[in-house]
């Protein structure tokens, strides 16, 4: 039988157990101090890494989790596969809620409550395709950063011991909309660090985490349909465990305005079509590469009769905000390798301009306000506050892609 966990471990990672074991176990008195008998908000806690945040968290023994996300049906998956599985603590005051936590009765839940000891933040949108055109770059822009300062104005009148907000490595020198708009949402939070703590991680991408083209290879075996990857673009990889795993250790240890990375070396690196060919000899087929999208498509119609010869087509790539590498500290950045084994860690961030970053979201807000604005002009308005934002720009979408 396939064993997901079993297969990330052996042919993505490459590794037996969490690279993060060795600082959880080190410090494990100083998290259970800082974690028990608090009470914990994890916003976007349905998704593959608030999930496993909450995974990581639940052995320190919370007084209380409230867990909230818009997607109501991995809510319902949440709890149960928390309640199922074998040993797992979950407090009497655990709590989900399917709503926005930039709604009206998100607002009035949080104040019922007093606010929270520890709060997390993992909603956002995550990926490059997000940016086809700008409807789509205004919904992630409000999610990822215009509404992340209702809920810091929020924070600001019940100050949480610990607020972490998950960032992405394409924050580094980014060349996406998405990436650019995690760096912006780095100096968005830190900008309210003179009212409570605030910390971020930047990391690898989340081994078949949801909605991501690993996750969707698996889709495509269960529906006998072909594979399509780029064969240039090269990513780090952690698995769904250590993602939790790096966002707990930041959130708890991490001092204010810092942020986390994992200590990857370049060698880790891993090609989407490399774990393509190995998810499918893993399920016992032969890989047999195709010219385009069209013939892998019409050979795999040969898979319903029984055939182990399972087409594929990869390719550069050639569509738009599609970063070749990865990189986690600029060339401006100073971190400290020292203080973990595992995980390095940005210091030195200084207090952003709050008047520099409101100027930005009222350019952005005047903006969207605007039937004629268009993606190039918000490209542009970022670019013009983040001068290390190169948008890369092809014209093509992931959308137009198998």
């Amino acid at each position: 039988m396939f064993n997901l966990n079993g297969f990330i471990s052996e042919y993505v990672t490459k590794r037996p157990c969490s690279m993060f074991k060795g600082d959880i176990e080190k410090n494990a008195e100083e998290l259970k101090s800082k974690i028990e008998n608090k009470s914990v908000l994890v916003i976007g806690g349905a998704g593959s890494i608030g999930s496993s945040f909450i995974k990581a968290i639940l052995p320190f023994r919370p007084a209380s989790v409230v867990v909230v996300d818009t997607n109501e049906n991995a809510l319902t998956e949440l709890t149960r596969d928390l309640r199922s599985s074998k040993g797992m603590f979950v407090p009497d005051d655990y709590v989900t809620y399917p709503m926005s936590f930039a709604s009206s009765v998100f607002e009035k839940m949080f104040i019922k409550r007093g606010g929270f000891n520890i709060v997390g933040n993992f909603s956002a949108h995550k990926h490059v395709r997000s940016e086809k055109d700008v409807y789509s770059v205004e919904a992630l822009l409000r999610n990822n950063v215009l509404h992340a300062k209702i809920l810091l104005d929020l924070l600001a009148k019940y100050p949480p011991e610990e607020y972490f907000c998950v960032s992405t490595d394409k924050a580094a020198n980014p060349v996406n909309i998405m990436g650019a708009s995690k760096r912006i949402m780095e100096d968005l939070i830190f900008s309210y660090s003179d009212l409570f703590p605030v910390k971020t991680a930047r990391f690898a991408n989340v081994a078949f985490s949801n909605g991501s083209l690993p996750a969707g290879f698996l889709a495509r075996i269960s529906k006998l349909q072909p594979l399509s990857a780029p064969s240039d673009v090269k990513r780090y990889f952690v698995s769904p465990e250590e993602s939790g795993q790096i966002c707990m250790l930041a959130c708890m240890l991490g001092k204010n305005r810092e942020i986390f990375f994992p200590k990857l070396e370049e060698a880790q690196m891993m090609t989407f079509d490399r774990i393509g060919t190995e998810l499918l000899r893993a399920h016992g087929y032969e890989v047999i590469e195709c010219a385009s999208d069209e013939e892998a498509i019409e050979m795999a119609e040969k898979l319903k009769s029984g055939s182990r010869e399972y087409p594929v087509h990869y390719s550069d790539s050639d569509t738009s905000g599609e970063k070749p590498f990865e990189e986690f500290v600029t060339e401006t950045e100073k971190a400290d390798l020292d203080r973990f084994s595992s995980l390095g860690v940005i210091i030195g961030k200084q207090i952003p301009d709050r008047g520099r970053v409101e100027i930005l979201f009222n350019e952005l807000d005047d903006a969207f306000g605007k039937e004629t604005t268009t993606k190039e002009e918000i490209v542009d308005i970022m670019e013009k506050y983040l001068p290390s934002f190169k948008h890369i720009e092809t014209g093509k979408s992931l959308d137009g892609k198998m």
